[in-house]
């Protein structure tokens, strides 16, 4: 009896320190997801006070960072999968050298997606749109923002590595002053402030290029000059370790072949949609805005729960990891609902503020209806996959998870719904959004399974 109480006392001095540590955790992850939606945002209002055409053509531009940032993504996680449990085992020189490889290979990638985009910017944006005049805009977009994707790459790969030791507070800074910057900036640039040529979308590239600098400089002197524990240095990015690059390869190139088959089903849903018309386009671009800004909570849930999980497993306690794993299921749940209930909260609002045609606002107004049920299995699936399985090196069903539900599932569909059948655009949307439904009791089925409770480290 004596032994049940200290454990029923045990369980909620955990459970304690469990939810202040999600909530430590979380509040500047889910800052620093908010900074970046409201940098997508600040976007989308001023272009949208431009005109549709800017709008759709910086959206469609975007998409080639955004399938960029998705392989960086997909290196980090991949790292994350190791340096949290080395951060459990309190590893650092292996967290050091973990960094200087995902550095090296990031900065290699950037360069090629820079050269692509600058020396055919004009093919790139054919790949999402035959509209003429969105090619011209967004090819001048290219243009510039292409300067930026190195920047990205170093940027990008250091501040994900660092939620993973628990250096979260740093991203928030880094991309709150790149807010700040971006904001002014597209300001002056895009509608010709302080005495300077209206520059239109063009500005608003020259914004974020310069800002993306902003950012380098301000992670380099964090690096270099503040962060004394697990050091940035040079030297890591032409390290050669043998067995911890085999590890790195084994987690970071599934889940780079699964974020690229995510990104690029969520590109060929834009690929569809834009050859649906601009007024298409601009609706979806305002509403993945706004799926964004629901779900920035439900995605500081899933980081966390990789960093937690992960280290649990570091330090060997797996049924400390899957008591971590049942809490944050119920966490997901609840802050997926609070996005939906967002969602349609802010709907009317964001259709009214909108310099959108009367066809655009009627699409939005629908699209929105069906982010406000996307975004809750969105919020569990994100945590179910990038946070717990990968946590536990459960890293290849998120893989398969995607390529049969978009690819085999929604996008296939959606296609056919789209250009065989032709059916109204409202319920080509509704199909193309599908998968997140999909997924639902086939996440929960793995994760009762239980295969992602596995210590990887040496």
């Amino acid at each position: 009896m004596q032994s049940q109480t200290c454990n029923s006392v045990d369980l909620k001095a955990e459970s304690k320190t469990f939810y202040k540590s999600v909530f430590s955790l979380v509040l500047p992850m889910a800052l620093q997801n908010l900074i970046n939606v409201a940098v997508t945002s600040a976007d989308v209002v001023m272009l949208g006070a431009v005109d549709e055409t800017a709008l759709s053509a910086s959206s469609l531009a975007g998409q080639v960072q955004f399938i960029m940032t998705l392989i960086f993504f997909g290196m980090t996680s991949g790292a994350a999968v190791l340096t949290a449990q080395y951060w459990g085992k309190r590893d650092i020189r292996s967290i050091e050298k973990i960094i200087g490889i995902t550095m090296r290979l990031s900065l290699i990638v950037a360069v090629i997606f820079s050269a692509v985009v600058l020396i055919a910017p004009e093919p790139v944006m054919r790949i999402f749109t035959p509209d003429e005049a969105v090619i011209a805009e967004g090819a001048d977009y290219l243009r510039i923002v292409a300067l930026s994707y190195v920047t990205m790459s170093v940027t990008m790969v250091y501040l994900n590595i660092m939620r993973s030791v628990e250096r979260v507070v740093i991203s928030t800074v880094v991309y709150l002053i790149s807010l700040i910057a971006n904001i002014i900036l597209n300001s002056i640039f895009i509608f010709g402030l302080l005495g300077l040529p209206a520059m239109g979308i063009r500005g608003a590239a020259l914004g974020t290029t310069i800002a993306r600098l902003i950012e380098l400089a301000v992670v380099l002197f964090y690096a270099f000059k503040i962060n004394r524990e697990v050091k940035l240095n040079i030297s890591d990015l032409f390290v050669h370790d043998k067995l911890l690059f085999g590890d790195f390869l084994k987690f970071s190139l599934p889940v780079i072949v699964n974020e690229l088959m995510w990104g690029l089903g969520t590109s060929t849903n834009a690929v569809i949609i834009g050859h649906l018309g601009s007024p298409v386009v601009a609706a979806n671009s305002v509403a993945q805005v706004t799926r964004q800004l629901a779900t920035v909570i439900a995605f500081g849930v899933a980081n966390a729960a990789a960093v937690m999980i992960g280290k649990a497993i570091g330090e060997d306690d797996i049924a400390k990891a899957e008591r971590y794993g049942s809490r944050f299921v119920k966490v997901t749940i609840i802050t997926g609902v609070c996005g939906a209930i967002l969602v349609l909260i802010v709907r009317p609002f964001v259709i009214a503020g909108m310099n959108l045609s009367a066809e655009a606002q009627g699409y939005l107004s629908i699209m929105m209806f069906v982010m406000s049920y996307f975004v809750i299995g969105q919020a569990y699936n994100t945590t179910m996959v990038v946070g717990i399985f990968r946590a536990g090196g459960d890293i290849n069903f998120g893989l398969f998870l995607d390529v049969s539900t978009m690819w085999g599932g929604s996008i296939l569909l959606g296609a056919v719904c789209a250009f065989l059948l032709h059916w109204s655009v409202p319920w080509v949307y509704v199909v193309l959004m599908s998968d997140e439904i999909i997924k639902l009791p086939i996440t929960t089925w793995r994760y009762k399974k239980k295969k992602w409770l596995r210590n990887v480290t040496r």
